[in-house]
C-alpha cells in the first residue's frame, strides 16, 4: 500500500484513535510512547516503505519489522488492524486474558511477528542476525527496527550498533523514536543522549535526522534509508511523547497510565477535529 501524504495523515489519526480506545478499554498500557511513534509506523506500513503482504504475512521476500520498544505494542496492533493482519474487533481485548494482543508483542500469540519483543535493547541484535542470514543467502529484503531513546540507555543497543557498522550491514535500518522521555523522567535528567547524531556517526552509520511528525519528511527519510548502500542507516525521529492528544503531550504521567472515560472522550474529540482539518 502506498498512500498519499494526506491519506497517510488521515490513517495516522485513525491509528491514534485506536491506540487511546484500546488502552482505555484495558485500563492498562503505554499511550505516550505509542502515540509518539504513529507517523513512523504509518509510513512504514502504508507509505510504500515496507515490502509486506497481509494475505501472505510470512512471504520470504518480505521486509522485516521489529518493534524493539515493545511496550508501544498498541501502535503496532492498530497498524496491523488497519492493514488487515488482524481483525479490528480484537483491539479492545488488549492485555486481556487469552487475547493475542499481549502488553508486549508475543510471537506465540501472533505467529507472523518477526520476534517477541519488549525486553529492551535487543531489537537491533535480532535485526543484525536476520541481516547476516539474508546476506549469506543472497536475499534482498531489509530489516527495520524501531527503538526508543530511553531504550538507548541499554548497552546492547551500542554493541549491536558497533557490530552493524563494522560489518556494513546496509540492509539494517533503525528508527530512533526520540520523544525525550522514559519511564521516570526526561532523558536529559536520567542519561543525556546528546549529541545523538555524532554518536551514531562514530559507529559508522548513515544518519538521517528528521521531524518525526512531519509525514512527508518521515516517508522521505525512510525511503532514503532503504535506498542507502554501504552502511546501516539510523533515522533519528524527533517526536513528542503523547503526540496528538493535548493533555498527553510531553506529560510523562502517560508513559504507562490509561486515560479515564472523560479523558478518552476529550482525546477522541481532539483527534476528530484534526481529521476535519484534513478532510
Amino acid at each position: 500500500m502506498n498512500l498519499s501524504v494526506n491519506e497517510l495523515k488521515l490513517k495516522a489519526i485513525t491509528i491514534r484513535e485506536e491506540i487511546v480506545k484500546m488502552i482505555a478499554a484495558s485500563q492498562s498500557g503505554h499511550p505516550g510512547g505509542s502515540l509518539s511513534a504513529v507517523e513512523i509506523v504509518t509510513a512504514l506500513y502504508f507509505g510504500g516503505i515496507l515490502k509486506h503482504d497481509p494475505a501472505h504475512p510470512t512471504l520470504p521476500e518480505r521486509d522485516r519489522f521489529i518493534l524493539s520498544k515493545g511496550h508501544a505494542a498498541p501502535v503496532l496492533y492498530a497498524a496491523f488492524a488497519e492493514a488487515g493482519y488482524i481483525d479490528k474487533a480484537l483491539l479492545p481485548t488488549l492485555r486481556k486474558l487469552g487475547s493475542p494482543l499481549q502488553g508486549h508483542p508475543d510471537k506465540r500469540k501472533l505467529p507472523f511477528l518477526e520476534a517477541s519483543t519488549g525486553s529492551l535493547g535487543q531489537g537491533i541484535s535480532l535485526a543484525n542476525g536476520m541481516a547476516q542470514a539474508a546476506r549469506l543467502n543472497n536475499e534482498t529484503h531489509q530489516m527495520f527496527v524501531l527503538i526508543g531513546d530511553g531504550e538507548s540507555d541499554e548497552g546492547q543497543i551500542w554493541e549491536a550498533a558497533m557490530y552493524a557498522g563494522h560489518h556494513r550491514l546496509d540492509n539494517v535500518n533503525v528508527i530512533l523514536d526520540m520523544n525525550g522521555y522514559q519511564l521516570d523522567d526526561s532523558n536529559t535528567h536520567i542519561l543525556n543522549l546528546e549529541p545523538i547524531t555524532d554518536k551514531w556517526k562514530a559507529f559508522n552509520w548513515n544518519v538521517i535526522d528528521v521531524d518525526g511528525h512531519d509525514m512527508a519528511a518521515v516517508v522521505k527519510a525512510l525511503a532514503a534509508a532503504k535506498a542507502h548502500t554501504g552502511s546501516p542507516t539510523v533515522v533519528i525521529a524527533r517526536t513528542v511523547k503523547g503526540q496528538g492528544v493535548s493533555f498527553m503531550e510531553n506529560n510523562n504521567k502517560f508513559h504507562g497510565v490509561a486515560p479515564t472515560e472523560d479523558e478518552l472522550k476529550q482525546a477522541l474529540s481532539e483527534l476528530e477535529q484534526q481529521r476535519a482539518t484534513l478532510s
